[in-house]
């Protein structure tokens, strides 16, 4: 398949990995919401180090584009980019929900099977807000992204012929709201290793983004309370 930079920082977890025909071959990540910036570039540098590689070897560069944090998908679009410019190499960019999806498909089908399941990651917004979609096993979009305030009738709809697996920073959240028999609430973080196989599927189908365009994916306006 590919030589492939991996790039998250949308969300309090960061992570970079590298991978070449899909498999991991290494891995940082920074857990300090606050040093997102601080992290990737440094990161970037010794995961080369540590393979032996050079960033000339990549043949793209993947970036997971939100929703999430402004200032981490600003911090890491804005190095994707920058290096895809140096390079000359194509961008990739990922719905970070359907990132978090993966992880959790992925960690449950270890023990389990998935079929009966639909699944919900939530990224923590402002007071009772959660930025969430809902994917089947295949990651096909349920429910498309959305910006929702989450209350005690939250995703009834979804969860009277499925069982929903909910995860993310938002499912706490949630979870102080809506008790279902339906509804179950695991911790999975996700991190860069789970965008390979996404990332390779979008090489396959040549779905790489215009690099000068290419802007994050905040889901909802940027609010400033500073700006009058």
């Amino acid at each position: 398949m590919a030589l492939l930079l991996h790039i998250d920082t949308a969300t309090e977890h960061a992570s970079i990995c590298l991978s070449n025909n899909s498999q991991v071959i290494s891995y940082a990540e920074n857990t300090d919401p606050k040093n997102h910036g601080a992290f990737l570039q440094p990161a970037i540098q010794q995961l080369f180090q540590n393979t032996g590689y050079q960033l000339s070897d990549i043949d793209a560069i993947c970036v997971s584009n939100g929703p999430g944090s402004y200032t981490g998908l600003r911090v890491g679009l804005a190095s994707a980019k920058g290096l895809c410019f140096a390079l000359n190499k194509p961008l990739v960019t990922l719905n970070t929900l359907q990132i978090m999806a993966a992880a959790a498909i992925t960690h449950v089908q270890k023990t389990e099977a998935v079929d009966d399941y639909l699944f919900c990651p939530l990224i923590d917004a402002r007071r009772m807000e959660v930025f969430t979609a809902i994917y089947d096993t295949k990651l096909n979009a349920i429910l498309q992204p959305a910006a929702i305030i989450v209350n005690n009738t939250s995703f009834e709809e979804h969860l009277i012929n499925k069982k929903i697996i909910f995860t993310g920073s938002g499912s706490n959240k949630l979870k102080t709201v809506l008790q279902h028999s339906s509804a179950f609430y695991f911790s999975i973080q996700h991190n860069a290793t789970n965008m390979v196989l996404l990332a390779e599927e979008n090489i396959v189908s040549n779905s790489t983004v215009n690099i000068a365009y290419s802007e994050p994916f905040y889901l909802k306006a940027f609010f400033n309370p500073q700006k009058p």
